[in-house]
């Protein structure tokens, strides 16, 4: 399962989706997560609604962990297999909070 965080250090899930200019790439295979890389999206700080942007940057993830998303990005998400996700807190934190739930209900 690949899973990207909308964070602007790498240490933090910070950012709303819309104004996700920097992601981060996990994935979690076989109870072992591991980052592959660092994404970044054209967003223009000023406007509003970009959430697409972000989703297409992450056509490829399973999983999309942000601070706050919005009702459009939910469908676009949905429309394409992506499980949005609202949590923010350290990197670590949320990732290990979404891998226990997902654990959790897997079994």
């Amino acid at each position: 399962m690949k899973i990207a965080v909308v964070s602007t250090n790498g240490q933090d899930v910070d950012l709303h989706l819309g104004k996700g200019y920097s992601l981060y790439v996990y994935e979690y295979e076989n109870d072992d997560l591991t980052f592959t890389e660092h994404r970044e999206v054209d967003i223009d700080l000023e406007s509003q609604h970009q959430g697409s942007k972000v989703i297409k940057a992450c056509e490829d993830c399973d999983v999309i962990i942000a601070a706050q998303y919005g009702f459009k990005s939910k469908v676009k998400a949905d429309q394409l297999n992506i499980k949005l996700v609202m949590d923010e807190g350290s990197v670590d934190e949320v990732l290990k909070r979404y891998i226990d739930h997902y654990n959790f209900m897997k079994n």
